[in-house]
């Protein structure tokens, strides 16, 4: 999939060497174990750090109760696997234990059609975790979770049109738009709401332009 590399970005998915790694204020939790980390990544938060090169991670666990916020050092990643590499990888065309499931399905319809519009697009969520590690939490009903990365603003008819194509295929599709600011709902952002949330590393704020939140 891909190394190490120097820019890691929100939705991310990093492996460490062991439980030791994992840097927090409180007990990491005996879900994640060094058996566990060993097969399964933690996820870039999005959260401004003010100790260099320390990285927000989210652990996640084999059910929804298993979450833990965390941070990790730098120099101690082994691994990384971006969103945008999973969705080239079409990693879910050999994977036949997943192909039955409707998000899978849905990934399966989508993707060339996001190809199509040639958008930077990855897979984030559930679905991501499972083509990345090869342990599936996925159930009959697990969204799809899709990440567009749009350094340059988006207009919203264009945001409307490709929700509309989201929503041609059998299964719940959330795809989040990274500015490079922040990131935000697709579905907000072809609604007709004078401001929509913004989630930043310093929290969330209602901002008119995603794209220059300073000037909201």
């Amino acid at each position: 999939m891909s190394t190490v590399e120097e820019v890691i970005r929100p939705h991310d998915l990093l492996w460490i060497e062991t439980p030791r790694d994992i840097r927090s204020i409180s007990d990491v939790p005996a879900w994640a174990s060094h058996e566990w980390l060993s097969i399964a990544p933690v996820v870039v938060r999005r959260e401004a750090v003010s100790e260099p090169g320390l990285v927000p991670v989210g652990l996640r666990g084999r059910t929804r109760s298993e979450r833990f916020a965390a941070f990790v050092a730098g120099e101690r990643i082994a691994r990384r696997v971006t969103p945008e590499a999973l969705a080239r990888a079409r990693g879910w065309r050999a994977n036949l234990a997943l192909a039955g499931l409707p998000c899978v399905r849905a990934l399966a319809r989508i993707a060339p059609e996001l190809d199509r519009l040639r958008l930077t697009w990855g897979i984030t969520g559930s679905v991501g975790f499972a083509l990345a590690s090869g342990v599936s939490t996925l159930r009959q009903d697990s969204d799809l979770d899709l990440l567009l990365r749009a350094g340059k603003p988006l207009p919203r008819e264009e945001a409307q049109a490709l929700l509309s194509l989201l929503r041609t295929v059998p299964s719940r599709i959330d795809m989040q738009v990274d500015t490079g600011h922040g990131g935000f709902a697709l579905a907000e952002w072809a609604g007709k709401a004078d401001r929509i949330l913004l989630k930043t590393g310093r929290g969330p704020v209602l901002v008119a332009d995603p794209w220059e939140p300073g000037t909201s």
